[in-house]
């Protein structure tokens, strides 16, 4: 065992709290990489929390950051169609499909493909058909009608059908590289997947010594690859197609959502995950025969091996021979158990539809927005779940059972509806988004702002208030746009809360080892709830006892799964990359936290009153911004030929200057800064001139005095600022080259209003430079690539 010195902890701020002795590092370790912390799924109930660990060596460190390697996915889009006696065309099947990949072109849009049956299922052989393009979903959808071997007419009244759309991380964008990847030229297995296999050069190596020919460049390839070696390798005729599955997710390392097809395994599914997000939508006429489908446990030998990369040639051989071994050999217990693919299917644990016909229909997706136009009922897919479909009915297996483990998977149903994810009358994603925002930020505080006793009770935190209230630290972790609204509601937080409040970017925070406490509260914030840094540093707050609340606008996802506590920001799907809606809604929630923090001190009562008074006309007051929006396209007009833009402020309007500059490189490529005024002397002054075009946001706070000395030191420059003031700001105009005149608020709350000008300066500049809007080059949302 690893031995660590201690290190001292902070003592606790109860003065009966007893310090536990922490776990065995290794054992630390195995829980870090499998990443499969006990999830708290119900809220109200919070059980005690894990004592901190002891302090890593640099050993520990370094394996933390190579830890962040493994679990970081890159995003893609997942999307499957299984009907089961529901009879439908092959143009219906491909019509579905692309519809899927639609929904989730933002995950990744550089290439497509899907894999269907290319014979009926009646006919003894059935065989499967890709078909993959480079480019958008679009450019896939007129290649499928393209090719004319196919009868689009021909009827399947039991098919299987999968489909992908990619952000390219291993291989240059081609359809070689696109999925579905495939087992050989026979296409016996295919499998479509989001996530990265750290491990995949090690399990190449041992397919190209088996005599595996690789075509692509890719890192999934090995997976099909794997699957067919192992049903080569298999004992007897009947292992059914979940087998095959959980024993190859058994050699993979890192993280992965996986969808598997075969020509062996006709109208059968099966999907998977470690890390990276899946569901599964049920569609049938017939009532089904659980709302909770049970977990089945198969026990599986516990041996695992791991390849030495750096090990000698001779080495590297006598270990590809023990892989070998654990793939294929000595599963006494699978063999034992391995029955028929036939009476597996027990009806007491399955899905199923209680009908004569037992028709039904299975979505699978990496998000809700791909199936909500099908249906509202869904199951959330936990890390190492092996959900599989034989003859209509969905089993969901698990290889180890682990304490806390829920005996089953419940189907939830969806509250989105399906115009939220239309485009509507507006021609992107991203504009309609932030038209909807006077209705998002009224959304996430609908329910829990009561403004005629002027009080704030946000659910998913009231039962962790006495927590938050003997804490000694407040830790905001995010992401990009996450991280601004971390950085727009620092300070008053701090005002509200009296506690010091930390600000992180995920990916430093976890650089640094970052000293984390028992008495700590640590927010992770994050649009998606999947993005891989905030997710790591979830994990490692966790393991040092900290309390830990989520952000997020995604139910079930994985960081609202495995916080402690929580706000949903109730902003609706966000399609557009870029994100608009979700930092408002993000801003809002976390005032709303600050205001619970203060409700019994009695010298912020004024405050409160001010800020809840705000909140109340904040959406009109949004409604009212923009109503600029043709003075914002005019100013567009003026800059889209610019190649540089400097956005400045300070105080509560800094983090609305770093946001706005980070919407202006996501969407029109232009080099954007976002500059804290009180720093102007400090360098960026040497880059003002009258050719630099300057937008200042100065508004009457506590820090109008020192913006206008700022705004002073541009004029003198020859600078041409854009100022966005309050109304009747005749000071500021004095100065100005062009302003864009706003309405007032209480100070911490006009960083909501003054971001929305930013945002639709940053759409109209990328329509004027010819940019796809909702889909800028090498970016996806949620970025989950580190």
């Amino acid at each position: 065992m690893l031995s660590v010195p201690p290190r001292p902890t902070r003592p606790s701020t109860d003065s009966s709290a007893v310090t536990e002795p922490p776990p065995p590092v290794t054992d630390t370790l195995s829980k870090i990489t499998r990443g499969r912390e006990e999830s708290r799924i119900n809220k109200g109930k919070k059980g005690p929390r894990a004592a901190p660990i002891q302090d890593a060596s640099p050993g520990l460190h370094n394996f933390l950051l190579r830890l962040r390697r493994i679990i970081c996915t890159r995003m893609c889009g997942i999307f499957a169609y299984l009907n089961y006696n529901v009879p439908r065309t092959r143009k219906d099947i491909f019509q579905t499909l692309i519809t899927g990949l639609e929904r989730l072109e933002y995950r990744g849009y550089d290439s497509a493909g899907v894999a269907v049956d290319s014979n009926n299922h009646e006919e003894k052989e059935r065989h499967l058909k890709l078909i993959k393009k480079k480019g958008k979903v679009k450019a896939l959808d007129e290649e499928l009608y393209k090719n004319g071997g196919m009868d689009l007419e021909a009827e399947f009244k039991t098919h299987f059908g999968i489909a992908h759309t990619r952000w390219a991380t291993h291989g240059v964008p081609n359809a070689v590289n696109s999925h579905p990847q495939r087992s050989d030229k026979n296409n016996e297995f295919a499998v479509i997947h989001n996530g990265i296999i750290t491990n995949y050069k090690d399990l190449k190596k041992f397919l190209e010594l088996k005599g595996y020919e690789f075509e692509s460049e890719t890192d999934t390839e090995v997976i099909p690859k794997l699957i067919k070696y192992v049903y080569d390798k298999r004992e007897s005729e009947d292992i059914s197609f979940s087998t095959l599955v959980e024993r190859v997710i058994q050699q993979l390392e890192g993280a992965f959502a996986l969808v598997f097809k075969s020509t062996h395994y006709p109208g059968e599914a099966v999907a998977t995950r470690r890390g990276s997000p899946l569901l599964i939508g049920i569609r049938s006429k017939y009532k089904l025969s659980t709302e909770h489908v049970p977990i089945l446990y198969r026990t599986l030998s516990q041996s695992s091996y791991t390849l030495d990369t750096q090990c000698s040639l001779s080495t590297k051989s006598a270990a590809l021979q023990q892989l070998e071994h654990v793939i294929i050999g000595n599963n006494i217990d699978i063999l034992n158990n391995c029955k028929s693919r036939q009476s597996r299917r027990d009806s007491s644990t399955c899905l199923y539809p209680v009908g004569n016909e037992k028709s039904v229909e299975y979505f699978f997706a990496s998000d809700a927005s791909a199936i909500i136009e099908h249906t509202n009922k869904v199951i959330y897919i936990e890390d190492d779940d092996v959900a599989s479909v034989a003859e209509g009915k969905l089993c969901i297996h698990r290889i180890k059972r682990s304490a806390g483990d829920d005996a089953s998977r419940v189907i939830q149903t969806l509250q989105m509806e399906l115009q939220q994810i239309m485009k509507g009358n507006f021609s992107a994603f991203m504009q309609k988004e932030i038209f909807e925002q006077p209705e998002s930020v009224y959304n996430t505080m609908r329910g829990r702002v009561n403004f005629e006793n002027n009080t704030v009770l946000v659910g998913g935190l009231k039962d962790h208030m006495k927590e938050f209230k003997r804490c000694r630290r407040l830790i905001m972790i995010g992401c990009g746009t996450s991280y601004h609204a971390a950085i727009a509601t620092r300070q008053v937080l701090e005002e509200l809360t009296e506690l010091p409040v930390m600000v992180e970017l995920a990916s430093d925070f976890l650089d640094r080892n970052t000293p984390v406490f028992r008495d700590d509260v640590c927010f992770f914030i994050s649009q998606s709830g999947e993005t891989a840094d905030s997710l790591m540093a979830l994990r490692y707050c966790k393991e040092r006892g900290a309390l830990t609340c989520g952000v997020t606008n995604t139910v079930g996802s994985s960081i609202s799964r495995e916080t402690d506590c929580g706000v949903h920001i109730n902003a609706g799907p966000e399609i557009g990359v870029a994100s608009t809606k979700a930092y408002t809604s993000q801003f809002i929630a976390l005032v709303l936290f600050g205001l619970m923090m203060s409700e019994d001190r009695i010298s912020l009562q004024k405050r409160r009153q001010e800020i809840i008074s705000g909140l109340k006309s904040l959406p009109e007051m949004i409604k009212e911004v923009l109503s600029l929006d043709e003075k914002i396209n005019d100013l567009a007009h003026e800059l889209y030929k610019q190649r540089s833009l400097l956005v400045m402020g300070r105080g509560y309007n800094y983090a609305t200057c770093l946001e706005g500059a980070l919407k202006i490189k996501e969407i029109t490529y232009m080099h954007s800064e976002g500059i804290l005024a009180g720093e102007l002397k400090h360098g960026p002054l040497a880059l003002i001139d009258k050719q630099m075009p300057v937008i200042m946001i100065i508004m009457k706070d506590p820090c109008f005095t020192k913006c206008q000395n700022a705004l002073q030191q541009v004029t003198a420059r020859q600078g041409r600022p854009i100022i966005l003031c309050s109304k009747e700001d005749h000071e500021s105009t004095k100065l100005a080259y062009k302003t864009i005149e706003l309405p007032q608020t209480v100070d911490c709350l006009q960083g909501i209003l003054s971001v929305v000008p930013l945002q639709l300066l940053s759409f109209h500049l990328a329509v004027l430079r010819g940019f796809d809007v909702d889909f800028p080059r090498n970016l996806a949302k949620s970025v989950t690539v580190e």
